[in-house]
């Protein structure tokens, strides 16, 4: 099957990306699977225009969005997304959404149509730190997750650790959790052959 998977761009006052540094890495094929990589916008407007034409470009089996969640230690894919845009900071556009659907007539949370709990599973069984979430927060992350698990495709978004170089500061990630933690570096040159297994697990 052929899987598009996309990460986001730096957002906020930060350089670095996790998910966007996660998905580069990811070599062209998990095991029988066709692997094609993007970077979305950090941008409410602009994340679903740019998803909608990579669909179109590609015309993928599946797709698995990548973004990153300050306030965790683990891979959390993301069981649920939600109809709302309640931004705590502006995105890279400046545009700061409260409290607004992102479609109208439409329903208020929409399930992931891969399994959270099979990639949960293949994570926990390598020995990585994984859960599954039920909450992808109300910032970017969310929209790109309602806009995915509204696709006629089998689609999962997947939180990542926000993971950072040795000399580089987190200073975004609450958009997703209250209380951000301190990854360890180390983790990061992990984290791409963490996201493959978790995206071959959720794959069956």
């Amino acid at each position: 099957m052929h899987i598009l998977v996309t990460g986001f761009e730096p957002f906020g006052n930060d350089a670095f990306n996790a998910s966007g540094e996660a998905v580069r890495q990811l070599p062209a094929r998990l095991g029988e699977h066709e692997v094609t990589t993007a970077i979305l916008p950090v941008s409410f407007a602009a994340s679903g225009q740019v998803l909608a034409s990579l669909l179109a470009e590609h015309q993928p089996d599946a797709l698995v969005c990548v973004g990153e969640a300050g306030g965790r230690a683990e891979i959390t894919p993301e069981r649920w997304a939600v109809n709302e845009d309640d931004a705590r900071i502006p995105d890279n556009d400046g545009d700061q959404p409260l409290s607004t659907a992102i479609k109208e007539n439409a329903p208020a949370r929409v399930e992931a149509s891969l399994d959270p709990a099979a990639a949960v599973h293949s994570l926990l069984a390598a020995g990585h730190e994984a859960r599954v979430s039920e909450n992808a927060g109300r910032f970017v992350c969310n929209h790109v997750a309602y806009l995915a698990y509204s696709q006629p495709i089998p689609s999962l978004f997947i939180h990542v650790p926000a993971l950072r170089p040795p000399g580089i500061r987190v200073t975004v990630g609450a958009e997703t959790d209250a209380t951000a933690s301190h990854p360890r570096h180390g983790e990061l040159s992990q984290l791409p052959q963490a996201l493959g297994i978790a995206i071959q697990g959720a794959m069956g």
